[in-house]
C-alpha cells in the first residue's frame, strides 16, 4: 500500500527506456547510478528520483515501468497492490496526463490477468508544488475517475504541511475518491494530525513519528487509523540510523495498525519481502508479528469487503 511506482525504475530499465528516447542521463553507467542512491535526507533521494523520471516520455514507457514492478512483487509474493503515480512529475515536462494514467493501467490490467496480483490506483499530489496546481492536476484526472481509487500526497515533507491541501483533498472527497497522505516521516507528529483532521485522510503513509505523541498514538490505535510503514526507505533516508532502531515493532506492540511497505523499491534496497527479511533480522519479527502486518495490509487496504474476506480467510488458513 506504500509503493511509488517511479520510484521502482531500476537503473537498467532507465538506461534502456532512456537509450529508446534519445535521452543523455548524467551517470555513465549502471554502476555510477547506483553508486548515487546513498542519501542524506529525503530531499536528496528527491533530486535523484526527479531526474530518473525525465526518461519516461511515452504509454509504452510507463506501461514498461508498471509491468516490470508487478513482475518483482508477484515474484516476492505480493497479492494485491495499491500504487501511487506522480502525474505532475510528468505533466510539468509537457507529457500528456492520459498518457501517463494509460501506460500504467494497461500494466496492472495484464498483471491481474497473467500474474494474479489486484491493484488500485492513487495519484499523490506533489506537495512542493502549490496547492492549486494540484487542483488542476485533479481536474485531470476527473475523465480517468474509474481508474484512480484515491489521492495522496506526496514528497518534500518539511515545510510543507498537509494542511495547505486542504480544498484539493475536500473535492477530491466530492468526486468519491479515497484519501491517504504522507505524514510524520521527517515532518512532525502535527502534520499527521493535520493529515487526520484537515485532508480526513484515513490512511497515513509513513507515519513513524507518531511515537513521539502519546496522545496520538491513542487515537491512532483507537480509531486502528492504518499507518504504512517503510523500514527501509527510514533507514536509507536517515529517518532512523539503523533498522534495529525502527519503532515498528514497538508500533505494533501499542496495537498500531501498521503494515509493511517498501516505497521507492528500486533506491531504498529491496522490495517488500527484502523489508520483511530485514526487520526479522533487525528487530527480531516473530511469526506472529508477521501475521499482524499481513493481517493489517488486508485490512488497511481499498479492496471490496467480500474479496478482503476471502484474503483473511487464505492467510489465516496459511498460519
Amino acid at each position: 500500500m506504500h509503493i511509488h511506482i517511479e520510484g521502482s525504475l531500476e537503473p537498467e530499465l532507465m538506461f534502456e527506456i532512456a537509450g529508446r528516447n534519445g535521452i543523455a542521463l548524467k551517470y555513465a553507467s549502471v554502476e555510477e547510478a547506483r553508486r548515487a542512491y546513498d542519501f542524506a535526507d529525503l530531499q536528496s533521494f528527491l533530486d535523484v528520483y526527479y531526474e530518473a523520471t525525465r526518461v519516461l516520455l511515452h504509454e509504452r514507457d510507463f506501461y514498461d515501468l508498471t509491468w516490470a514492478y508487478l513482475n518483482k512483487a508477484s515474484a516476492q509474493g505480493v497479492r494485491h497492490a495499491e500504487i501511487f503515480f506522480d502525474p505532475q512529475a510528468h505533466t510539468d515536462r509537457g507529457v500528456a496526463f492520459e498518457t501517463v494514467v494509460t501506460g500504467i493501467r494497461r500494466a496492472l490490467i495484464d498483471g491481474e490477468r497473467r500474474l494474479g496480483i489486484s491493484s488500485h490506483l492513487i495519484l499523490c499530489f506533489l506537495r512542493h508544488l502549490s496547492a492549486e496546481e494540484a487542483m488542476e492536476t485533479l481536474r485531470q484526472a476527473l475523465p480517468y475517475r474509474d481508474w484512480i481509487v484515491g489521492v495522496g500526497l506526496d514528497s518534500t515533507e518539511v515545510g510543507h504541511p498537509p494542511t495547505e491541501f486542504e480544498a484539493v483533498f475536500e473535492e477530491a472527497g466530492r468526486h468519491g475518491f479515497r484519501k491517504v497522505a504522507h505524514a510524520g516521516e521527517e515532518g512532525p507528529p502535527e502534520y499527521i494530525w493535520q493529515a487526520l483532521d484537515d485532508l480526513k485522510a484515513v490512511r497515513i503513509d509513513h507515519g513513524v513519528r507518531c511515537m513521539e505523541d502519546p496522545r496520538l498514538v491513542e487515537r491512532l490505535r483507537e480509531e486502528q487509523v492504518p499507518l504504512t510503514v517503510c523500514p527501509l526507505s527510514n533507514v536509507k533516508l536517515r529517518v532512523f540510523r539503523s533498522i534495529d532502531q525502527h519503532p515498528l515493532k514497538r508500533m505494533l506492540e501499542a496495537g498500531l495498525c501498521a503494515t509493511v511497505n517498501s516505497d521507492d523499491p528500486a533506491y531504498f534496497g529491496g522490495y517488500v519481502a527484502d523489508n520483511l527479511q530485514a526487520i526479522k533480522d533487525g528487530l527480531g519479527f516473530t511469526r506472529e508479528d508477521f501475521r499482524k502486518v499481513a493481517e493489517n495490509s488486508f485490512r488497511a487496504s481499498f479492496i471490496d469487503e467480500a474479496e478482503k474476506e476471502r484474503l483473511l480467510n487464505e492467510l489465516a488458513s496459511y498460519f
